[in-house]
């Protein structure tokens, strides 16, 4: 599956955390930033479906190298998710983005993301 396929979680992921949550929870490692992402079940009640709808895909996500999942810890995007998720972020909602983060925050974190992203490409 390409990481594009998966544009539709990460839609909602960033829908949740800019509307209901207002705020992005960020980690900071060698390899590059994280994003902590939402809840499976806050995903689904999102989405309108059934949790275990969900798992599957986060499941994919995993195995396409976008997120990780950890028991008692959560679910944090990898170098990819972050620059993923900052692109649908700033693709499609962008104004709404620069409002909860600031356009300095919101640019500096585009910029640390694909910095990681290229470094782990090489």
């Amino acid at each position: 599956m390409s990481t594009h396929e998966h544009d539709d979680i990460i839609d909602a992921a960033v829908r949740i955390l800019l509307e209901e949550d207002r705020c992005l929870t960020v980690g900071f490692s060698p390899d590059g930033i994280s994003l902590r992402f939402p809840t499976t079940r806050k995903l689904a009640e999102h989405l309108g479906i059934p949790h275990y709808y969900v798992l599957p895909r986060f499941g994919e996500m995993e195995r396409d190298g976008l997120i990780r999942r950890a028991e008692r810890v959560g679910i944090s995007t990898t170098a990819a998710g972050t620059e993923r998720l900052l692109a649908v972020m700033a693709e499609r909602h962008g104004d709404r983005a620069e409002e909860v983060l600031g356009a300095g925050v919101l640019r500096a974190l585009e910029i640390r993301a694909a910095q990681a992203s290229s470094s782990s490409e090489e």
